[in-house]
C-alpha cells in the first residue's frame, strides 16, 4: 500500500489532480465536519460513527438516515432512504465506466468507493472527452485520496469534539456553495445552462417528495434535456468532413 502512494504520488497527473482538489476541499471538509457532529449528537455512539464515516462515507446520505436511526425506525426504511439519496450514483457511475471500463472489475470496485459528486465534476473538467488515457487513472486516485482526507479527518474531529461545535453554524452550507461554485464553470455554453436551468426547476417543483426523491427527478431531468438538445442541436465544431471545398 505504501508503494502503491508512493509511486502514485510521482505521476505527474496525481499532483494535479490532488491540487484541482485543493480550492473546494475547505468547503467539503466543513461539511465533513458538521456530518461527524450530527452523528454523535443524534445518539449514536462515538466507535459507530467513526464506524458509519470511515465505511459509508457519503454525506448526504448519512445526514438522512441519522434522524430515522434516532427514532428508531426500521432497517429497510434506513436502507430504503439511503439507496434513494444515493441513485444519482448510477448515473455517475454510467458516466466514470466511459473513462474506466477497460479496467478490471477489481479496481473498479475499489474506485467506487472513492468515487463521489464532486470528484466527477473535477475529473469532467480535467478529460471532458470520454476517451480512455493512461493520465485518467493516476488523476483519479489524486482526487479522491486527497478529498478522502479532506473529508474524513473533520469528520473524525467533529465526532470527539461533538460538545464544542455547535450545529447551529450551518457549516454543512459551505460544502454546497463549493459544489455550486464548481458547477459554474462547468456552463460553457447555452445547451449547459439550459439543462442546469431545467434540473433546478425539477428539484424545487419536486421538492416535496420523500426520501429526497427530487434529487434524482432532476438528475434525471437534466440527462434528459441534455439528450435532446445534443439531437436537436448538434454541436457547430463538428462540421462535415465528406464537403469538398469550394473552388
Amino acid at each position: 500500500m505504501i508503494s502503491f502512494l508512493s509511486s502514485l504520488w510521482r505521476h505527474p497527473e496525481s499532483r494535479r489532480g490532488a491540487r484541482d482538489m485543493v480550492p473546494i476541499t475547505p468547503g467539503m471538509s466543513a461539511w465533513g465536519l458538521v456530518t461527524g457532529v450530527a452523528m454523535v449528537k443524534s445518539g449514536m455512539s462515538v466507535g459507530m460513527a467513526l464506524l458509519m464515516s470511515l465505511v459509508v462515507y457519503a454525506g448526504s446520505s448519512q445526514l438522512a438516515v441519522l434522524p430515522l436511526l434516532a427514532n428508531g425506525a426500521s432497517l429497510w426504511v434506513v436502507w430504503a432512504t439511503a439507496f434513494c439519496v444515493n441513485l444519482r450514483f448510477v448515473i455517475f457511475s454510467a458516466q466514470w465506466r466511459r473513462y474506466f471500463g477497460h479496467l478490471p472489475r477489481g479496481q473498479r470496485l475499489r474506485m467506487t468507493y472513492f468515487a463521489g459528486d464532486l470528484h466527477y465534476v473535477v475529473f469532467v473538467r480535467r478529460f471532458p472527452e470520454a476517451k480512455q488515457v493512461p493520465e485518467q487513472v493516476p488523476y483519479f486516485w489524486g482526487c479522491v485520496l486527497f478529498s478522502w482526507l479532506g473529508w474524513q479527518i473533520p469528520s473524525i474531529l467533529g465526532i470527539f469534539l461533538a460538545d464544542q461545535v455547535p450545529e447551529q453554524w450551518g457549516l454543512g452550507f459551505a460544502g454546497v456553495l463549493a459544489l455550486l461554485g464548481l458547477t459554474y464553470t462547468l456552463l460553457v455554453d447555452r445547451k449547459a445552462w439550459a439543462a442546469a436551468a431545467v434540473a433546478g426547476c425539477a428539484a424545487v417543483a419536486a421538492y416535496g417528495l420523500p426520501l429526497h426523491l427530487n434529487i434524482v427527478v432532476a438528475i434525471a431531468a437534466a440527462v434528459a434535456m441534455g439528450l435532446t438538445l445534443d439531437h436537436w442541436i448538434p454541436d457547430s465544431s463538428q462540421a462535415p468532413h465528406d464537403e469538398e471545398p469550394l473552388a
